[in-house]
């Protein structure tokens, strides 16, 4: 069975909640939800993921399709989750889009020298957290996308902060992860052994 929602033009929690109620009554078969915006598109993969379901995402002019399968799928989808290595119970917080103070140029070498090494180190951060400026390497166009993409498929969970996306007029170009509030972020924090400040 196979299940279509147009979820363009609505707002999140939107897209997820109406998502999940599908999925909540479907047994076995195919959930299709197709969004235009890549907050939505991230969100409800994050449920997909959270629910231990195979999913994919395809994008077309802009709109994005992410297709959940329920059912047979389930079991390839636990074995992916997994396969996955443990994730390291630290939270890295990111304040600025450079690392440390002094030249900025240098600054963002560094910033994107670490954020590769991190991709080539176990254990993987629980999560990544990113605030001020920081969020300024979420968007589109940064240069660390692909590690940060590559963390997230290890299971690393990835927040932008909503008030300095708006701040920054930056909240439309989000290119991965999810937007989080300050009390997920403190909570985040208290919840981890270590938490990492760059």
């Amino acid at each position: 069975m196979e299940v279509k929602i147009d979820a363009r033009g609505l707002a999140c929690p939107k897209p997820v909640i109406e998502t999940k109620k599908a999925l909540e009554g479907l047994k076995e078969g195919n959930i299709i939800t197709v969004v235009d915006n890549t907050i939505a598109r991230d969100n409800v993969s994050k449920l997909a993921k959270s629910m231990r379901l195979h999913y994919t995402v395809t994008e077309d002019g802009g709109e994005y399709q992410i297709s959940i399968f329920k059912g047979e799928y389930s079991t390839q989808a636990e074995d992916m989750v997994q396969k996955r290595p443990d994730l390291a119970n630290t939270v890295i917080f990111v304040g600025s889009d450079v690392m440390g103070t002094g030249d900025d140029v240098l600054g963002a070498i560094l910033m994107k020298g670490y954020f590769y090494t991190l991709t080539e180190y176990e254990p993987f951060p629980k999560a990544i957290l990113f605030v001020n400026s920081g969020v300024k390497l979420t968007i589109e166009g940064s240069p660390i996308l692909e590690y940060l993409t590559k963390l997230m498929e290890m299971g690393t969970e990835v927040l932008s902060c909503g008030t300095c996306l708006d701040y920054y007029h930056l909240k439309d170009q989000l290119a991965v992860g999810g937007i989080t509030n300050m009390y997920t972020i403190v909570e985040t924090m208290q919840e981890t052994n270590n938490t990492i400040r760059i």
